[in-house]
């Protein structure tokens, strides 16, 4: 088996989330700046197997789509056309900025590590990929 890459995609930051070669777990990977995304998972795709990437499609609570879809659709666009072999599928990512937050509560982190917003999210990207996993559950 490969692995499964979760993106977390913001327009500076974008975290990142994989599972181990077995899709057991789910864990944080990095947090990237967004102009070099596209050819960092360039880089570690041709390192790692990866066998599909979901992305955070990021939609307002009512459902409506968020500022932020048309440059995600724009990066999914570009990675289908430069990398089709590795298939790369939307996952709603509602309310990951706050079970990210209140993750870090309750890992007790104080409240300058709860300001990185590096690190909220790459938990965001995890968190994104372990829904992801679980909807994929039989």
């Amino acid at each position: 088996m490969a692995r499964i890459l979760a993106i977390d995609y913001g327009r500076k930051r974008t975290g990142l989330a994989v599972t181990d070669p077995l899709q057991l777990i789910a864990g944080g990977l990095a947090t990237v700046s967004t102009s070099e995304l596209f050819d960092w998972l360039k880089s570690y795709t041709g390192r790692e197997e990866v066998e599909r990437i979901v992305i955070g499609e990021p939609r307002q609570p009512n459902g409506q789509p968020s500022e932020n879809l048309e440059r995600v659709k724009q990066f999914v666009n570009r990675w289908r056309r430069a990398i089709p072999h590795i298939p790369i599928d939307y996952y709603d990512e509602r309310f990951t900025s706050v079970l990210a937050h209140q993750t870090m509560l309750d890992a007790g982190l104080k409240k300058k590590a709860r300001q990185d917003k590096a690190l909220v999210d790459e938990i965001s990207a995890t968190i994104i990929l372990q829904d992801y996993m679980k909807s994929r559950k039989w």
